[in-house]
């Protein structure tokens, strides 16, 4: 990190500035997922129009790479499909806070399934941080629930679940053999396709808004965010690095949604939240200074 405000002689700005764009980028997913319900979409529509630009600015980014598919991509986009959907439809059930916290959830359960994936030791401190997840988790449920709030935060959690799998296929040898983004691509031409219905049944409502709100989520909050992402990794980002500046999205997405919509999060749900981001936060740092000493 100290090496941030290097400028990248290539293209001028920071890598690290890079990646800091897609994190801010991605944490105003929950904002306009919350304009797209206000305007009358649908979590099936408002899914199909983001996932059909999201496919076709992705492809039209990475067209060089490829478009290559195999069995263990093709099971990625899959679990892509479904933690978009699933994220979309949480937000619009609860409040963003609750959607991208208990998302953020994703480590614990990588942290559960790596071992036995790919055969690897499990660590106390490993535990450490599922035990404060899971803690974090069970004050969501805390308090006087909606029945929404119910349904929005086990959907939530769903897509957490979705982004752990589908995390630990990214990791498998042949995910590595083509496109890294085909995944991301084929997972949202899948998206598409299934809630397609939806929006053609819908088409007859859809105002220049809806479909700006669609484009706005699709191109700029997960194409180009992506293309920021990948950039800065390439050109000197560290992995951990990247992970460490993504945690700006768990923080920013309430934030945007409170400061334009008023949406308040509960005091037990915020003391989740901070529970879960702290508790991963302070384990990725960990990682990174054990296999420095080990270095």
């Amino acid at each position: 990190m100290s090496q941030t405000l290097r400028t990248d002689h290539d293209t001028g700005v920071s890598p690290y500035l890079l990646v800091l764009g897609a994190a801010v980028l991605w944490s105003t997913g929950g904002l306009f997922i919350k304009l797209g319900k206000a305007g009358g979409l649908s979590d099936a529509e408002l899914s199909c129009g983001r996932a059909l630009f999201s496919a076709a600015t992705v492809m039209l980014l990475t067209r060089r790479e490829g478009f290559g598919l195999n069995r263990v991509t093709a099971a990625a986009a899959v679990l892509y499909a479904l933690l978009l959907y699933l994220f979309v439809r949480a937000t619009m059930l609860t409040t963003a806070a609750n959607a991208i916290f208990l998302q953020y959830t994703a480590p614990a359960y990588i942290l559960l399934l790596e071992p036995l994936v790919y055969r690897e030791r499990y660590r106390a401190q490993d535990f450490a941080v599922v035990t404060c997840c899971l803690g974090g988790m069970t004050l969501f449920f805390v308090g006087q629930l909606r029945p929404d709030d119910v349904e929005g935060n086990l959907t939530a959690l769903g897509s957490g679940i979705c982004f752990a799998l589908f995390y630990l296929l990214l990791r498998h040898p042949q995910a590595r053999r083509i496109n890294r983004a085909s995944s991301v691509i084929y997972g949202n031409l899948l998206l598409a396709l299934v809630t397609a219905p939806a929006l053609i049944n819908g088409v007859g409502h859809l105002s220049a808004r809806n479909i700006e709100v669609m484009a706005y989520l699709g191109i700029v909050q997960i194409g180009i965010a992506y293309s920021l992402l990948t950039l800065g990794i390439a050109r000197g980002v560290k992995s951990l690095d990247a992970s460490v500046i993504g945690y700006i999205e768990p923080v920013l997405n309430p934030i945007w949604v409170f400061i334009f919509l008023r949406e308040q999060p509960s005091r037990w749900a915020l003391l989740g939240g901070a529970i879960i981001i702290v508790a991963v936060f302070t384990h990725t740092l960990w990682n990174a200074r054990a296999r420095m000493n080990d270095e």
